[in-house]
């Protein structure tokens, strides 16, 4: 397994991006366990979420050249198109791929499906707490449209949400190398009662988004 990638490492994870397989989800599982401890979404929640309708998810598999085979999942994420806009479902890299340009690669992927799809916007949910991840959505367009009181629980933090217009934006072909990349969502940490998601179904995960340092 290749060493982990940051600020001032000598080598970067490298990924490329495909749809999400069912095979993945073990691996997706501990993926979430690592970034999320309780929060983490169980193997059923996953599996639900995959198969729901509107549903689009793609695995980062890692580029690897000294051996054979498939690399491993090392970041995932998804969305929900209802007709209208998509929702980020959720967007998560792991610990030692974080700031490699994995997170802006996903991100580039669920925008040009949004686009592909129609949409007219893409909305999100951000933790206020999250600056990386918050710095990230803003140079890919995202503006914040308002504040979730306690909406990640049980951690009882507050979330922006955030939109971009695809009527109105470009978003960068390639992602930046530079780019914050580290976004991840708090799987399975269901919003408060007072706070609910506004385009979740009454089955449907928490869309959220929240980078992991």
């Amino acid at each position: 397994m290749a060493s982990a990638s940051g600020p001032g490492s000598a080598s970067r994870t490298q990924a490329r991006v495909r749809p999400l397989r069912a095979s993945d989800l073990p691996q997706v599982v501990g993926l979430e366990v690592e970034l999320f401890g309780r929060g983490a979404w169980s193997y059923g929640m996953l599996a639900e979420e995959l198969g729901g309708v509107g549903r689009w998810y793609v695995a980062a598999e890692e580029v690897r050249l000294d051996r054979a085979g498939p690399g491993d999942v090392v970041g995932y994420a998804g969305l929900w198109f209802d007709g209208e806009i998509t929702q980020v479902m959720t967007l998560g890299v792991a610990t030692r791929a974080q700031h490699c340009g994995i997170g802006s690669q996903l991100l580039v992927a669920l925008v040009d499906r949004s686009r592909q799809l129609g949409a007219t916007g893409v909305l999100l949910e951000v933790a206020v707490t999250n600056a990386a991840a918050i710095t990230m959505y803003e140079k890919f367009g995202f503006v914040r449209l308002g504040l979730r009181k306690r909406y990640y629980q049980p951690e009882d933090v507050d979330a922006y949400t955030m939109r971009l217009d695809l009527t109105a934006v470009s978003v960068p072909a390639e992602p930046s190398a530079t780019a914050p990349s580290a976004v991840s969502d708090p799987a399975g940490a269901a919003p408060a009662a007072a706070a609910p998601s506004a385009n979740a179904g009454p089955s449907t995960p928490p869309a959220t988004s929240q980078e992991t340092s």
